[in-house]
């Protein structure tokens, strides 16, 4: 199972849950499990078309998934998948 570490801006939408564990190979696979798990996260990660919004990076270890395959990285039980949403500011 790949483990993702739900950042603290986004607990509000999974129950105040610091991580969550999805049953998946891919990026992706993990993250539709989350979402649908916590059908609220979904408009914060996800744009009209299910696809990951512009303004969050996700990153397994150090590596942010677009330098990777994207959504159809492979994950396993030992990968750490991080949510990473832009933080905006004055």
């Amino acid at each position: 199972m790949a483990k993702i570490v739900i950042p603290t801006p986004l607990r509000k939408f999974t129950d105040q849950q610091r991580e969550y564990e999805a049953d998946a190979s891919t990026v992706k696979e993990s993250l539709d499990q989350l979402t649908e798990a916590y059908p609220d996260l979904a408009e914060n990660l996800l744009d009209d078309d299910g696809n990951i919004r512009s303004y969050v990076r996700i990153y397994i270890g150090d590596d942010e998934i677009g330098d990777l395959e994207n959504g159809a990285t492979e994950v396993d039980e030992d990968t750490v998948i991080s949510i990473v949403p832009a933080i905006a500011g004055g």
